[in-house]
This record gives structure tokens, sequence and C-alpha cells, in this order.
């Protein structure tokens, strides 16, 4: 077993290399100006709902979970029976963040007890911290690689000193930034549950972010880089612990921070311009257009007859009227499974699984 040490016992200034401020500071730009552009979608939960499930695809994927984009929006969509089983785990970690979004707002702090909690609603279990022995890491040949720590109390011993560390700045000088990179890796050297350590570990990146106040909502698509350099990101994990080759690691990081953030821009941009060019033409050519209807589309890239019920307080019937309208002007495609219909965005979907088509996936 390799020993971990509380991250407040790293030299700060190791941190400060010049390719490690210069990425920094490109890192940092972009993060700000994904906060802004964020900030100008003035219905949030667009975002969040969007957004986050491209996060939770990509980040069960490295932890070879493997959906659709079709699949996941159909698990959004239609009764639990007829979803996917892949799908299924992807929307729980989607809730799973979503959970330790709502917990951070509402306590200003991300704790240990938050962090039990994501892990909960990700693997639909209270088994809490590793209390037995035997956890190991293995590649892909199945050699034993790591061992992280055995002893109840010290994964709890250290996951405290991992809660001081996000809580408290006084703990260790560094940038937020620089911070995330250094939290991710120690979480998952702990290895604190049986399960989902490395989901959870990767909802927590983004929600030290939101927690320090460079992003709002947790948008920052950061899975997406990570699932496409996964041997370099498990070589540079076993690196430091190996080498205590921290300057790589922190670099890795920081690039992927701001290469997802330029590429959340994108998407960002390019979903405000389907939802003006919606907004425009629906209200030019259906009397009953509104905001609502507007947000509810772009809320949900495959809507139903009961969201819109529901979202815009409207009876079952005038609801269907309104998206089969919507599908016969070329707004949505109506698609039937067993007795339920859904209706997808078409313009919505075609720039969420671009994405997925650029990861080659």
């Amino acid at each position: 077993m390799t020993d971990i040490s509380p991250l407040n016992q790293l030299d700060p200034k190791q941190f400060e290399s010049p390719a490690i401020l210069k990425k920094l500071a490109s890192a940092s730009r972009k993060l700000a100006e994904l906060k802004g552009v964020a900030a100008s979608i003035s219905n949030q939960s667009i975002l969040i709902n969007t957004l986050v499930m491209q996060e939770a695809k990509d980040s069960s994927a490295i932890e070879d979970i493997v959906t659709t984009h079709d699949e996941l929006f159909k698990g959004d969509a239609l009764p639990e029976s007829v979803i996917h089983p892949a799908a299924k785990e992807v929307l729980r970690y989607r809730q799973a963040l979503r959970a330790g979004f709502d917990l951070v707002g509402q306590t200003g702090l991300l704790t240990v007890n938050h962090i039990l909690q994501i892990q909960a609603e990700l693997e639909h279990n209270s088994a809490g911290f590793r209390k037995l022995p035997g956890t190991t890491l293995k590649d892909n040949t199945g050699r034993v690689i790591y061992t992280p720590p055995q002893e109840p109390e010290v994964v709890l011993a250290l996951m405290r000193d991992l809660e001081s560390f996000i809580n408290d700045a006084a703990f260790l000088d560094a940038d937020p930034l620089i911070k995330m990179a250094l939290l991710h890796h120690q979480f998952e050297s702990i290895h604190p549950f049986y399960d989902g350590n490395g989901r959870t570990g990767r909802i927590l990146n983004v929600l030290y972010l939101v927690h320090q106040g460079l992003l709002d909502i947790p948008v920052l698509y950061l899975s997406r880089h990570i699932v496409r350099t996964k041997a370099q990101y498990y070589r540079l994990l076993q690196q430091v612990r190996e080498q205590g080759s921290w300057d790589e690691w922190v670099l890795y990081m920081l690039h992927a921070v701001e290469q997802t953030a330029g590429e959340t821009i994108i998407t960002i941009n390019t979903m405000k311009g389907a939802l003006m060019d919606y907004k425009h033409r629906i209200r030019a050519e259906h009397r009953f257009y509104s905001q609502d209807l507007i947000n509810n589309l772009f809320s949900h890239p495959y809507t139903k007859i009961e969201f819109v019920e529901r979202d815009l307080g409207v009876s079952r019937l005038t609801a269907t009227k309104y998206l089969d309208a919507l599908a016969q002007g070329g707004f949505l495609s109506k698609h039937k499974v067993g007795r339920s219909n859904y209706y997808i965005n078409v313009g919505l979907a075609k720039i969420l699984t671009g994405a997925e088509r650029e990861v080659g996936g």
C-alpha cells in the first residue's frame, strides 16, 4: 500500500512553476467565460437538465457503463420498465449530482456527510465507507497496481482531512483549480467506498468548483476530456502515487478544465441559438406559444404529454394538441414505445448527440 498523507503537507510553492501558472491562467479565463455564458440562459434548469446528463453519460462511460443518448433521453421520458439498465445507472448519476448541488447550495459546504449522501444516491445503497479489507485497484490484465488504505479508521481520518481541505481555505494556500486537481487525486487514492468511487470523485470535481464560486451551476462537462484520454488519466493518477509526479497531474487537470469549458461554451451558445429559433418560429406559427412551453422543450430533449401538462398547467388533451401540432410543424419528432408517446426536440437532440459523434461513441 502507498501511504497517503493529508494534502496540507504539500508545499503550495511546488505548483508555481511557469508551466502550471501559464495553464492555470488560461484555464481560469475559460472557466470564467463559461460561468458568464451559462448565466446568459435565463432558465438555468435548461442547462442543468441537459448538460448534467452529458456529464453523467461520459463519467459513467469511464467505468464502462455505456449507453447512447437515445437510450438516456428515453429513460428520462418513458416508464422505468422499458428503460435500458445502463441508462438507469447514468440517470442515477445525474440525480446524485443534482442532490449534491442542492446540498452545497443549502449549506455552503461540501462535507463528508454530503459525500456519503451523493454516493448513496449514485449506488442506491447505504453501505457507507469501506469497513472490510480486500479492496485493490487492478490494471486491465488483472495485476494489482495499487492498494488503498484498508483500515476503516484510516479511511475515515483521511476523509475528515479531505473535508477540511475542501471547506477551509487556510488548509492549503493554493488556487482553487489546483486544489480541485489535488482533491480529485486524493479522493481516488483513498477510494473510500466499495463501489462508485470514480463517479463520486468526478461529481466532487464540479461541485467543488460551484462551492468555490467558480461556477454557479454544475455544467462543466469535465468527464468528456477524461473519457477521451482514459489511459493517460489512469497513468497520471498512478504516477503521483509511485513517483510523486504532481506537476504532470495538475497540468492534465487544468488542461481538462480549459478544453471542456471551451467545448461547453460552444454547446451552450449553440443551444441558445436553437432556443431563439424555436421561440421566434413557434410564436409566429402557433397561438399557444408561451415561454413555459419553450422552457419545457429545451429542458427535456425527449418530452412527453405529462411533462407539458405539469409545466404548463394544461389538460392532457391540450398538451397532446400542442405536441402534435409542433410535430406536424417539424419542431418535434413523434415516437411511440408500447402505449407511451414521446416527442424529440429535433434541434436540441442534434446538438447534444453531435457531442457523442465527436467523442466517437
